[in-house]
């Protein structure tokens, strides 16, 4: 079975749930999220970003995944998430990709357009999908550095224009998420009015919201007290994203909460086993732990079990 694109997993969940769009890296990250999604019967999406790019080389992340798909017999999507330019864009059209993300957020409007328009006009041309971004998320992950300050919400009228300007398959939205581990300080808030105004302003078309894991704090507690040092992390309140899978957003983008998962059960496991040095030893356990993640979010937050 191929890689397949997001617009028939988007189709089949919008208005019900979303998809999991979960960060790999390497070899048992991809095996736990896979397994995972397998046994629950769950659409999937595997992300790359710049920086796993750069870290375990495209070839190598392409045929781990080619042998996911043929192992698990799933229908998985390969997307490129927050492609800076042009080049890596096509560098991932080009190397197999089947849906990519064009982040020019940071960009004035129209050259956001621009940008985006020509990624567009590319992928579509190989038939890859495209993910825009309208609006900037503070925080930081990989290369993705954003203060508060220049952080800003989507403005759903700008939305509209974007999409009918561009072409995108789907559009990335600011409503309150941030990336990494610390997303609030204080009470936790989404704006579900301006979300609901963008789903309202573009009927039928798939949203996306990055930045939205919910950092669950028994794994905070359990790097911390392996000796990690990982203080007032607060994520997305799980309820949140359930009623965000409701409302127009057909994607969301889960990479903290995996690598929080699989760091806490590394330092548990040399705490309590000082003397393994066999990287089976401590990667084994690592990856049930992703794949116990993945089943908790598929079921409690996606709430897309059973949607194949």
């Amino acid at each position: 079975m191929p890689l397949v694109t997001s617009t028939e997993m988007f189709k089949k969940v919008y208005g019900k749930c979303a998809v999991g769009a979960f960060n790999v890296n390497n070899m048992e990250i991809i095996q736990g999220i896979v397994d995972a999604a397998k046994e629950e019967q769950a659409p999937l999406i595997l992300q790359v970003s710049a920086g796993a790019r750069k870290y375990a080389k495209h070839i190598y992340l392409m045929k781990l995944v080619e042998a996911a798909v043929e192992d698990s017999g799933l229908s998985i999507c390969l997307h490129l998430d927050h492609g800076e330019d042009f080049e890596i864009c096509k560098s991932c059209v080009d190397g197999g990709f089947t849906s990519v993300m064009i982040d020019g957020s940071k960009l004035p409007f129209a050259e956001n357009i621009a940008l985006t328009k020509k990624v567009v006009e590319y992928a579509h041309a190989k038939g890859v999908t495209v993910e825009a971004e309208l609006g900037r998320l503070a925080g930081v992950e990989d290369d993705v550095k954003v203060s508060a300050a220049d952080s800003s919400y989507t403005d759903p009228d700008q939305a509209v224009e974007f999409v009918q300007k561009t072409g995108c398959d789907s559009l990335a939205i600011a409503i309150g998420t941030s990336h990494g581990a610390y997303k609030f300080k204080g009470e936790a808030k989404l704006d579900f009015a301006r979300l609901g105004k963008i789903a309202s302003l573009l009927p039928g078309y798939p949203l996306v919201l990055h930045g939205a894991s919910t950092v669950l704090p028994e794994f905070v507690a359990k790097c911390n007290q392996y000796g990690g040092e990982i203080k007032g992390a607060q994520g997305v309140p799980e309820e949140m994203l359930r009623k965000a899978g409701t409302m127009g957003v057909c994607k969301i983008n889960i990479d903290t909460d995996l690598r929080l998962a699989m760091t806490a059960t590394i330092r548990e496991h040399f705490a309590n086993n000082p003397a393994d040095f066999d990287p089976r030893q401590y990667l084994k356990p690592a990856r049930g732990a992703i794949k116990s993640m993945v089943k908790h979010k598929i079921r409690n937050v996606l709430n897309c079990s059973n949607q194949l």
